[in-house]
């Protein structure tokens, strides 16, 4: 394991963006937070101006907003921005296998990047608007596409909650999966095959397509550590903020949702390896 995470036995420090329509970095400061990790949360321009303080960090995180206002796509001005000022510190993170999440617009931010699913690879997959035509914003059900994924951050999260799914809160317009028109099943079947899709949608309520990618919901690069997805996990740090759940499972208002189980997850494996 490469020294970045070597060097955080006791508190991995992740770096949370914030500012220009990302508005979620309250969230999900919170997620790593209660994981037991450092956390900084830093406004694009300021790293954008100093680019070599992602050095200080063995984690990134990518959250949930309107980065920009989505001009020119959900995700697409934040990514050129990253691309221009970022582009060789942020290529060396992703080399020391220091992971990343984006969610939401983070995951389209990711995608806009080319760090997911193939790093360094031709662009294959994107996010279309949904088929609904509107902004979504409801409660999903979710479940492994397979019994094999490499997802760091969503490792043994079934088992732990000794459960088939689970549920997270969904907010965006463009949230679709798509994949390069022609060879959308092999792309699918090649992620499918690597593990790469940890979550896939359950929910047989929700209006969706019968093309089988516009099922997933969250996408993994090879080695597991870059992880991007649709539902939010910060939203449901909590027992107390699930829909129904506050009424019928639980009188502690602290106790752990499946939301936090994410973030949990990838600090304890920083914090063993």
């Amino acid at each position: 394991m490469v020294s970045s995470l070597l060097g955080c036995k006791k508190k991995p420090h992740f770096l949370v963006l914030a500012g220009d329509g990302i508005n979620c970095e309250q969230e999900t400061k919170l997620g790593f937070e209660r994981a037991k990790a450092q956390v900084t949360v830093m406004h694009i321009n300021e790293l954008l101006s100093r680019p070599k303080r992602l050095r200080d960090f063995q984690g990134l995180a990518f959250p949930g907003g309107f980065s920009f206002g989505d001009e020119l796509g959900s995700g697409q001005v934040l990514a050129i921005k990253c691309k221009q000022g970022l582009k060789d510190e942020l290529s060396k993170f992703v080399e020391q296998e220091n992971p990343i999440i984006g969610i939401c617009n983070g995951f389209q931010t990711l995608l806009k990047l080319g760090l997911l699913p193939f790093p360094g690879e031709e662009r294959k997959v994107g996010l279309a608007p949904n088929r609904e035509g509107t902004f979504q914003n409801y409660w999903v059900k979710l479940k492994p596409a397979s019994s094999k994924s490499v997802c760091l951050w969503t490792e043994g999260l079934f088992e732990k909650g000794s459960t088939s799914e689970f549920e997270l809160p969904l907010r965006n317009r463009e949230g679709r999966i798509t994949f390069l028109k022609g060879i959308e099943d092999q792309i699918y079947d090649n992620l499918l095959r690597n593990g790469q899709i940890p979550l896939v949608y359950s929910d047989k309520s929700r209006p969706l397509s019968l093309l089988k990618h516009e099922s997933i919901a969250g996408l993994c690069d090879p080695k597991g550590l870059i992880f991007g997805l649709m539902p939010h996990p910060e939203a449901f740090l909590f027992e107390a903020t699930h829909r129904i759940h506050y009424k019928t499972r639980s009188k502690n208002p602290t106790q752990k949702g499946w939301g936090q189980e994410i973030f949990d997850n990838i600090v304890n494996f920083l914090e063993r390896s």
